[in-house]
């Protein structure tokens, strides 16, 4: 499922390195209002939180579901519906959340339309095979791009590989949905959308996301998010995790490196994003 490639038989009651079998395991599922303006719009986006994850960053800040456990197994047929009472409820789309590990029973689950965009919601740490099992059942892409320094992705995320095999499936993201579409309420409903969180003392790995984005995707509909919203866990130090938090001269270097380069859609973020509060209970709600 993931460029691991672990070999674990998950059917067999082998666990892969996300730590997972075959079935999907959501430790939330509600509607959340901190996505990106065109995801979350005035009715929320009805987010689908799974635990385990393929990436081991020390920085995580959903770790309760990470690597913690945390949630409830579901069938394909008891996933869709989730999805299906989450889409009735009125948000604009169905949000998946780290849903790597778990594509083919997502696959399974979205087999026929549930009336509302798909957002497939990840850390850009993907397999291509397994996006294009995806292709059609997806609306949107929101995916991360962590690193461009090979030495920053296997310390802090034990991914060294990770910029090599981030381009090519986000490649492969834009290929299945193109430039994106907007709503006449202002939400996407189609399309790409790029985050990339600034890591405290990481200027060069910034910067080099910023000058692939903007020759990548240079004249064509593709979103930038640009994100400050870093906060340390608190065994920062003993995970090898930036201590602090995003400097505001850290920070007004990257949106002006984007200006220069000419990266001019998208979304900048406050520094007070930097907040626990903005990461939800992982209490089962909606499961």
């Amino acid at each position: 499922m993931c460029p691991r490639a672990c070999g674990a038989d998950r059917t067999a009651g082998e666990l892969g390195f996300c730590a997972s079998g075959p079935d999907a395991v959501v430790a939330r599922a509600a509607p959340h209002f901190w996505e990106e303006p065109c995801i979350s719009g005035s009715r929320g986006s009805g987010t689908v939180f799974f635990s385990g994850c393929s990436l081991r960053c020390v920085y995580c800040q959903n770790r309760a579901i990470s690597s913690g456990g945390v949630g409830k197994i579901l069938s394909p047929a008891e996933l869709r519906d989730l999805f299906l009472r989450l889409a009735e409820s009125g948000v604009h789309n169905i949000n998946l959340v780290t849903p790597t590990h778990f594509s083919e029973a997502i696959a399974r689950a979205l087999e026929e339309p549930v009336g509302v965009p798909v957002v497939y919601n990840c850390g850009g740490y993907e397999s291509v095979e397994t996006l294009r099992m995806l292709e059609g059942k997806i609306d949107v892409y929101l995916t991360d791009m962590k690193y461009s320094d090979a030495g920053a992705a296997a310390k802090l995320s034990g991914a060294p590989d990770y910029y090599d095999v981030a381009r090519a499936a986000v490649r492969e993201m834009s290929r299945q949905v193109g430039g994106y579409v907007i709503d006449d309420g202002g939400m996407m409903t189609r399309g790409l959308i790029v985050r990339h969180l600034i890591l405290p003392g990481y200027p060069e790995n910034t910067r080099g996301v910023l000058r692939w984005f903007a020759d990548e995707f240079a004249g064509r509909h593709v979103k930038l998010s640009l994100m400050s919203q870093y906060f340390p866990p608190e065994d920062a130090a003993a995970k090898g995790a930036p201590d602090r938090r995003l400097s505001p001269e850290e920070y007004a270097e990257a949106t002006e490196l984007c200006r220069e380069l000419g990266i001019t859609d998208g979304y900048f973020q406050e520094l007070d994003a930097a907040s626990k509060a903005y990461v939800p209970p992982f209490d089962l709600t909606g499961v």
